[in-house]
């Protein structure tokens, strides 16, 4: 049965019901934790069906906007220029009908799943309050058709993740944590506010449909088009751990894993390839944006996957895959690949957030993230092993998952646009499948390894006695199995790049790349993946190779992966420590000792020395005041005689 339209309050409700749960935890259900997290999953749920019913509305007008009333918020006068209005409205098209779909979805199976995980941990509802805080956050900055606002929201979302990444602030791995991931995105924002200071400038409005159109017809020109879609990639690339800007993500694991599948597998770190898409017409116009899009996601992709390749913490292999993954969708970006880009979210938002989850499974029963003290857990843990198993095949492409047709159809786009980068992205395709299956062989198979003694947060199981995570947590995961697989399907006949079109102008729409199966890179692209597993087998499975020894021969290679690109020694030892500590804190330092309190405190000298002075006259003889009366007349006679003479 097909619904009528969603109404203009139904869709604000998407945006309202999380904040309700948030406000509910703190005025009333914060004592009461089991009900804090009933409150969060109650309103979550309830968007979701909400962003269901959005979804047929915009399947029904063929993917064009929804029509809403636009609300004004305020209005500042300017005595030099056009008034700075602020507006508050949403825009309900196919590419934000996509992504309700996906933070909804992915949101309410983590809250299910956090109801497991964080049982007992004497957080519970704050954490639910956290929770509410980031969806209602993420989901707003869907949802809103300007820029300004969508800058709110985007700020909201950096905030709410600050908090959830350093939800255990006890633990000072995770304090430091929060605050890297707090301060790198904010590099990023910092070029964001200012392409927004520029559009206001140039443009005059904040609507991103009319900037849109303004920069397709030409009213703004290409070099001013560049650096405002320059400006946004920089918030994208923090948002998205873009290199060199990918650093904290890795490092945001120190955070509860339903956190890390929410926010850093489906939809904070996607939030800025949403953003790239979502003002994708500026990129049409400023070709050398576009570029610069592509050849940074192309390096992320590469440069990330090659990491995953050494780290031994489960989840920071999962933390690495993503921002190669994510860099695979600027990169798609980029070259145009506009509807490969998201179908690649989509599918990624999906099995990205069951590894994690997974991940989190496998810990509730080990008591640790490190690979090499698991093994052996596929006959304990059959539902956890199955559904990682379904996720790790489709993030590697394999036929005929959902990553095979999202992955592919960037494949296909690179090929078309740029050779070099196509041969990036099918490097980064044998990657992927390799350090997945390494994480599979090392975690599930051959014997177990005693895992470690339980954490203190409340959610530890028995190190010497693995077992299957409770239903709460399976469940999920099994959910999560079903689009994994299936979702790709989807754009087999176009129906993703047609409801995406919609959401373009039609003079960009004209420019979308159609999906096109190709036999050759389906083919090619599989037997890469092939290959991938099959050489992780070989190190990992039966042990014919030895990691050790190819370790060893690596040599300096090996130590350039295993410090990062040595970028957290150049960002923390000598940026942070050097030139901000030592070089500017110090300068700071010295002029607020010297300059601004030897000021201040020479003043006082001064005036305290006068006074002393002035003390010594105070005889109370008057004789001496009256001496010292004629001496002021003769003195204050003489200036004005000097200063006016006759």
């Amino acid at each position: 049965m097909i619904l009528p339209e969603i109404p203009e309050g139904v869709a604000w409700s998407i945006l309202l019901l999380p904040v309700g749960s948030l406000l509910a935890i703190l005025l009333w259900t914060r004592p009461y934790p089991r009900l804090s997290g009933y409150a969060t999953i109650a309103s979550i749920a309830t968007a979701f069906l909400f962003s269901l019913w959005a979804l047929d509305s915009v399947i029904e007008s063929d993917g064009t906007p929804l029509a809403f009333r636009t609300h004004e918020w305020l209005t500042i006068a300017s005595p030099v220029g056009p008034d700075l209005v602020v507006n508050l409205g949403i825009r309900l098209d196919g590419l934000t009908a996509i992504m309700l779909l996906v933070v909804t979805s992915v949101s309410l199976l983590v809250q299910v799943y956090s109801q497991g995980y964080m049982a007992g941990d004497t957080g519970y509802s704050r954490y639910y309050a956290y929770m509410s805080l980031f969806t209602a956050a993420m989901l707003g900055l869907i949802l809103v058709d300007s820029i300004l606002t969508l800058f709110v929201f985007w700020e909201l979302v950096g905030l709410s993740s600050y908090l959830l990444i350093g939800f255990w602030f006890h633990k000072p791995a995770a304090a430091r944590a929060a605050m890297k991931a707090f301060i790198v995105t904010r590099l990023g924002d910092v070029g964001f506010l200012l392409a927004i200071i520029l559009i206001w400038v140039k443009a005059g409005t904040f609507d991103i449909a009319e900037i849109q159109e303004l920069a397709i017809a030409g009213a703004l020109s290409v070099n001013v088009v560049t650096v405002i879609a320059l400006g946004i990639f920089a918030g994208a690339a923090g948002k998205s751990a873009q290199f060199p800007l990918h650093v904290w993500l890795p490092d945001a694991m120190e955070g509860p894993t339903p956190v890390s599948a929410l926010i850093h597998a489906a939809t904070m770190v996607a939030a800025g390839v949403y953003l790239v898409a979502r003002m994708f017409p500026l990129f049409e116009v400023a070709d050398d944006a576009r570029m610069t899009v592509a050849a940074i996601g192309g390096a992320t992709a590469l440069l990330a996957a090659l990491l995953a390749v050494v780290v031994t913490d489960i989840k920071r292999v999962l933390a690495y895959s993503t921002i190669s993954q994510l860099g695979y969708m600027m990169l798609a970006l980029g070259l145009g690949g506009y509807v490969a880009a998201i179908f690649h979210l989509l599918t990624h938002a999906f099995f990205k957030a069951m590894l994690f989850l997974g991940s989190g499974s496998v810990n509730h029963a080990t008591n640790t993230f490190d690979m090499r003290k698991m093994g052996g857990l596929r006959s304990i843990m059959p539902w956890t092993y199955a559904t990682f198993l379904i996720g790790s095949l489709s993030l590697a492409g394999v036929f005929p998952l959902a990553g095979f047709w999202s992955k592919d159809e960037i494949l296909g786009d690179a090929w078309g646009e740029q050779q070099v980068l196509f041969w990036v992205a099918l490097s980064v395709v044998f990657l992927t499948a390799f350090y997945m299956f390494r994480a599979i062989f090392l975690t599930f198979e051959g014997q177990y390894q005693g895992g470690a003694e339980p954490e203190d947060e409340g959610h530890g199981g028995d190190a010497a006695r693995p077992h299957e995570s409770p239903w709460v947590m399976v469940g999920p995961l099994a959910v999560l199995a079903i689009p994994a697989a299936l979702i790709g399907f989807a754009n087999i006949s176009g129906g993703i790049e047609h409801l995406l079109a919609g959401a373009l102008p039609h003079e960009t729409e004209a420019a979308l790349h159609p999906f096109e199966f190709s036999w050759g890179i389906a083919i090619g692209s599989s037997a890469v993946a092939l290959a991938g597993i099959g050489g992780a087998w070989l190190f990992y499975g039966a042990k014919v190779l030895s990691a050790d020894r190819v370790r060893a021969a690596a040599g300096p290679l090996h130590t350039l992966l295993e410090r990062k690109y040595f970028l957290d020694d150049l960002y923390e030892g000598f940026i942070v420590r050097r030139v901000l500590y030592g070089g500017v804190s110090a300068t700071a330092a010295w002029f607020d000792t010297y300059i601004v309190d030897g000021i201040v405190n020479g003043v006082a000298n001064v005036v305290r020395g006068a006074g002393d002075g002035l003390r010594l006259v105070q005889t109370g003889q008057v004789q001496v005041y009256g001496a010292i009366g004629v001496a002021g007349l003769l003195i204050a006679g003489g200036l004005a005689f000097l200063l006016n003479p006759l």
